[in-house]
């Protein structure tokens, strides 16, 4: 389940880069947040009638203040991430995106730092090879980041924060139910400032059905459902590192689907923040 998961979501930068050829960022992230807090609907009501009744009295005393109150704070931060990310692919290949995207699973543990959570010196030394390999994938000319590289790198930021409130709020609510609110807040929001900055047509989204559909239905409702019914009585570090495949998906279905091409260079960065990515989760030795 995570690595379909995982799978989805690499393939999904396709989805997305092609969907711009026909809307505008901001109407795309709008209508790919609404088709998957749609999806996620049937998928509530489904699961609710698998349950059992002691866990559906359970589930029933929940408290739903808690419950949109996580999901109103992940689609706010899900709505600027994904926004940022959707606008930087204007910019820059499905791989450089997948791979900067991934970053997150280096910035988490710095992050953690402010709530508490130490790091060990194997996180450290990820964090320096991520940079070297930051450097070698986005500074083309110079001591210059391209301005889709700021922006990917801003949205992997808030990704970042964005799995810290997850964190936070997933062991106290439903995480299906809350996956469907934060969804419907981040495409609304995206729907308000897609009227503000851009002209949406349905003959755009009409025309870019088919990327945007498999980026609401399998990338939004799908992968996120597959993420938590797979990560449930799982080790979360290896869960973490078979989500972070994602950036190995994303240039491979660059290059098998849109013909892309990373220079040696380029390649050599994306190796590096993988291993970078990779010792990050490795797990600690038990004392």
């Amino acid at each position: 389940m995570l690595l379909l998961a995982a799978f989805i979501w690499g393939s999904a930068f396709v989805a997305q880069s092609v969907g711009m050829e026909y809307v505008g960022p901001l109407t795309f992230s709008c209508v790919r947040s609404l088709i998957g807090s749609a999806v996620l609907v049937p998928c509530i009501l489904l699961l609710d009638r698998l349950k059992s009744p002691g866990e559906r009295e359970r589930a029933a005393q929940m408290d739903r203040k808690t419950l949109w109150i996580g999901g109103v704070s992940c689609g706010l931060v899900l709505c600027a991430a994904t926004n940022l990310q959707q606008i930087g692919m204007k910019y820059t290949s499905v791989g450089k995106a997948g791979f900067i995207t991934a970053l997150y699973i280096v910035i988490v543990p710095i992050l953690g730092l402010f709530f508490g959570r130490r790091c060990g010196l194997k996180v450290w030394i990820g964090v320096l090879i991520a940079l070297v390999g930051f450097y070698l994938l986005c500074m083309t000319g110079g001591f210059s980041l391209e301005r889709g590289d700021l922006f990917l790198l801003g949205c992997s930021i808030l990704f970042s924060f964005h799995i810290l409130v997850i964190d936070h709020f997933s062991p106290l609510v439903d995480g299906v139910r809350m996956s469907c609110i934060q969804f419907l807040v981040s495409g609304v929001i995206s729907g308000v400032l897609m009227f503000l900055f851009e002209t949406p047509s349905l003959h755009g989204i009409f025309a870019g059905a088919l990327p945007i559909l498999y980026a609401g239905v399998l990338s939004c409702g799908a992968a996120y459902t597959l993420q938590i019914v797979g990560q449930k009585n799982y080790n979360p570090t290896v869960a973490t590192l078979l989500l972070s495949l994602e950036s190995v998906f994303s240039v491979l279905t660059g290059w098998i689907v849109l013909h892309q091409q990373l220079s040696a260079r380029e390649l050599a960065g994306c190796i590096l923040i993988f291993i970078a990515v990779i010792l990050a989760q490795l797990p600690d030795k038990k004392e």
